[in-house]
């Protein structure tokens, strides 16, 4: 058997691994970029690392935090006042391994969780709480008309939940809905929520409401007075050393050692389909020299608008228009370093998510609460990363990267989470496609799409761009161990690859 395996992110590579745990050897990875990792990967600039998203290691499933685990051991800290243990939903429980020290290179950090919304330059919990401090912030008539907002959400439902917008407003209430969600959301996705599927909600944040916020807040009110040690996945979540990519990048030196071949810097262009079966595979190396590889099992994490592309004269019209019009928001990560006394205030947030009206900045991620060792000098500096969201083809992507790096600039200093006007270093990265949209004429016909090219026996579609879902590492990870699960004892099942969909109550990804 040859599988072919396109992209080396977090579910290409967990594909790999997998198939070669079940016995499976002849497994090619093909790489378009120079770094594995995908979206998950790791940046290097000038000693400073950035994570290009954020990506926090915890995951419903047992077995994704075991698979992790069985790659990198969870370290010890060195301070043993700050030990703790991370529960998993009160059940299965994470604990540092007694062979793991964080002084060494290729360890799981155990880390605190922060995030929280920046709204008329005051913080508000993130996912939002109700709890005395928000109550203080807002002032008892703003709270007392959201409460009153929900009620009567509550009562008066949407009946047929149609967009993103009947989604929140049901869940929320017009008024927080408005306030909270409606601008940032729209900032995200360039689009009006009305625009935006009701299913992005269902997906990504079915489980968030005020309830669950009230519940919530009470449930922590009552671990403080009991005084536990106890610390949920909410409040802590692992990860790697020096990044997300450190998880990828050992991944894919097992592979490899364990006899897989990965092809990096090489860019699949064509795909042969004959008589609705996978033949083969060409790509084009970092020479622009073109091979091409016999495969009896394809797995695809590219964009599935590329894959049909690759693959056009395998489909019909109707297919084809609906995946070359299908929708994605292209990111941009500005890097800025300060010196610490640039900051009016010490920040201990993973991410902050900017409210804050007349700026473009949409997040922003502190890489030292991620991991001290992301900074090369993390005692003085600051190392952030400010996320722009866009298209290909708005005038912000084609910025140049000076003007980019003075916009970030003069906005921190405007929102004032620095006083410094310029910052020490600072560096672009562009990321098109990085998330699928879930809006536009083409994605209503996504299961015309989804159909037909489940129809090919021997292609998967697994992870984010490959089934143009918005997953995370874990959803992504376990449809790649589905489908290596099906290739390996010859059961093709696809409705059970795209049923994969973990609770996401404890998520808190950017729409």
């Amino acid at each position: 058997m040859k599988v072919v395996i396109i992209g080396a992110g977090p579910a290409g590579l967990t594909a790999a691994l997998e198939l070669q745990a079940a016995g499976v050897n002849d497994v090619t990875v093909i790489e378009a970029d120079a770094q594995v990792g995908g979206i998950s990967r790791t940046v290097l600039h000038h000693g400073n690392r950035i994570d290009i998203g954020g990506h926090r290691f915890f995951s419903k499933s047992d077995w994704v935090m075991e698979w992790w685990r069985g790659l990198l051991p969870v370290a010890a800290p060195t301070d043993p006042e700050t030990a703790r243990e991370l529960r998993y939903q009160g059940a299965s429980s994470i604990a540092p391994q007694a062979t793991a020290s964080e002084s060494d290179n290729d360890v799981l950090l155990l880390r605190s969780r922060l995030s929280r919304i920046y709204y008329n330059k005051r913080f508000f919990s993130y996912p939002l709480k109700l709890n005395a401090a928000s109550v203080l912030k807002l002032g008892p008539w703003k709270t007392g008309v959201y409460g009153m907002s929900y009620i009567w959400a509550r009562l008066n439902p949407i009946r047929t939940e149609r967009s993103l917008r009947d989604f929140m407003i049901n869940r929320f209430g017009r008024k927080l809905y408005h306030q909270f969600f409606k601008e940032y959301t729209e900032k995200v996705w360039g689009v009006p929520c009305e625009q935006i599927s009701a299913a992005w909600g269902a997906q990504r944040i079915k489980s968030l409401s005020i309830t669950k916020a009230v519940s919530h807040s009470l449930r922590q009110l009552f671990r403080r007075h009991q005084d536990t040690e106890q610390t949920s996945l909410i409040e802590s979540f692992l990860y790697p050393k020096y990044g997300p990519g450190q998880m990828w990048e050992t991944a894919a030196n097992r592979f490899e050692r364990q006899g897989g071949s990965l092809l990096m810097n090489s860019c699949v262009d064509e795909i042969n389909i004959i008589d609705g079966v996978v033949r083969s595979v060409r790509y084009r190396d970092k020479a622009g020299l073109h091979h091409t590889l016999e495969c009896s099992q394809l797995l695809s994490t590219m964009p599935i608008k590329d894959l049909v592309s690759a693959s056009a004269a395998a489909w019909p019209a109707p297919v084809r228009e609906i995946a070359a019009n299908l929708s994605y928001r292209d990111f941009i990560t500005v890097g800025l370093l300060y010196p610490r006394s640039a900051l009016p205030r010490q920040l201990d947030d993973n991410w902050i998510y900017i409210q804050e009206p007349g700026v473009s900045v949409g997040r922003v991620q502190v890489f030292n609460n991620w991991s001290p060792y992301m900074v090369a000098d993390p005692v003085n500096t600051v190392w952030m990363g400010l996320e722009f969201f866009c298209h290909e083809t708005d005038p912000l992507w084609k910025m140049p990267d000076e003007e980019l790096k003075r916009l970030a600039q003069d906005e921190m200093r405007q929102i004032g989470l620095v006083s410094a006007a310029d910052a020490a270093d600072a560096v672009v990265l562009r990321v098109p496609k990085a998330y699928p949209g879930y809006f536009g004429e083409a994605y209503q016909r996504f299961d015309e799409l989804q159909a037909a090219v489940d129809a090919v026996s021997n292609l998967f579609l697994i992870g984010r761009n490959g089934m143009h879902r918005y997953n995370n590492q874990d959803h992504s990870m376990l449809t790649a161990r589905e489908a290596a699960r099906q290739i390996a004892f010859h059961q093709v099942d696809k409705a059970a690859i795209w049923s994969i969909n973990v609770d996401d109550e404890y998520h808190e990804e950017k729409p």
